[in-house]
This record gives structure tokens, sequence and C-alpha cells, in this order.
């Protein structure tokens, strides 16, 4: 067995999802990932706390991303401008080359209830750091909050779409926020009095 080279996280990566796509997450055991890049089931531990985290290791760079975008927005942007500011840095995130990859874990999450709801609460988590950047902005809470449950949503749906399609996931989460903007607006007006 190999004891040690760069890159195992990588490595351990690459062979669970192959294998979780082609036998199944539920089917495919840590020691079989280790096995397959002739490691041993420790070594696997060494990097994994379990082999769902395969599938989510590196959810603090997405994050980051966010926050990055955040700090990068000017100190007068709207709490939407800044999660506009946020969508556009983690958008650099996902270049179109690593598109087949997260194909390939999408399909292997969406098929696994337990990893879905693992996924959604990844969402769940980036939303209630995107308000409290928000919140240490100034943005009062509602604000805070309204933005960044829309930001994640928008990142949400975003995500899913560039999975399909191949355009930038800059553009289409721009595309995605443009239209909850038209309809946040076109229900803006319709709650309004009439004189």
């Amino acid at each position: 067995m190999v004891r040690w080279k760069p890159g195992t996280a990588e490595r351990l990566q690459k062979a669970a999802l192959e294998l979780f796509a082609t036998r199944g997450y539920e089917q495919t055991t840590a020691a079989e990932i280790a096995q397959a890049v002739g490691l041993t089931e420790r070594t696997f531990f060494r990097h994994f706390s379990d082999k769902r985290e395969v599938l989510f290791q590196g959810q603090e760079l997405l994050v980051q991303a966010f926050l990055d975008g955040i700090d990068a927005a000017p100190p007068e942007a709207s709490p939407l401008e800044v999660v506009a500011a946020a969508l556009g840095s983690a958008a650099s995130f996902f270049p179109d080359e690593r598109r087949p990859h997260s194909r390939t874990r999408q399909s292997v999450i969406d098929r696994n209830p337990a990893l879905q709801e693992r996924e959604q609460h990844k969402l769940t988590t980036l939303a209630t750091t995107v308000a409290d950047a928000l919140r240490a902005r100034g943005v009062d809470e509602l604000a805070a909050k309204l933005a960044a449950e829309s930001g994640a949503t928008v990142f949400g749906i975003a995500f899913t779409r560039w999975l399909r399609e191949e355009r930038s996931l800059a553009d289409i989460a721009a595309d995605v926020l443009a239209e909850l903007l038209t309809l946040a607006e076109t229900a803006a007006q319709a709650l309004r009095p009439t004189r």
C-alpha cells in the first residue's frame, strides 16, 4: 500500500465519486474507496470523517467565495447588490471545466435522500453566513435575512440550471436574480393601493 502521496484527499474524492456513480452511494464503503486508490481505510478516515464528507468537503471554500464577494462590494451597495456581488464571486468557484464533475456529484446526491438533506443544509448554512455578513455591514435584520435567503435560493436555482446548460454560472445567476427582482417589483406594484 502507498503510504503517502500529495493529493491523497483529491484522489480519494475522485475514486469515491466514480464508485458512488457506478455502484451507488449506499453500496460503497470507505474501505472500498481507499482500496480503489491503493490506500487503507484508516488513511481514508484521516482525510474524511465519513464517506458523505467526500461529497461535501470544500464547502468552506464556497462560503469564503461568497464572503469575498460581500467584502468586495462597495460600502454604499444595497443588500441585494451585495448579494449580487457575492453570487458573482461564488460563480468563479465553478468554471465550465468543473461542470462534468459537478453533474456526476449532483446525480449521486439526487439519488439519496440523506445527501439531498445535507445539500439543503449547506444552502441554509450559506444563507445564515451571508445574513451575518450583511448585518456586519450595518444591514438591518429583516433586510439581511431576506437578501441572504434570496441569494441562497438564486444560487441553488442557478446551480441546477448550470448543470443542465452550457452557459457560465455567472450569467445564469444574473438571469435568475433579474427574474427574482422582476417578480418582486410586480408583486410590490400589485400590493400598492390604487388611488
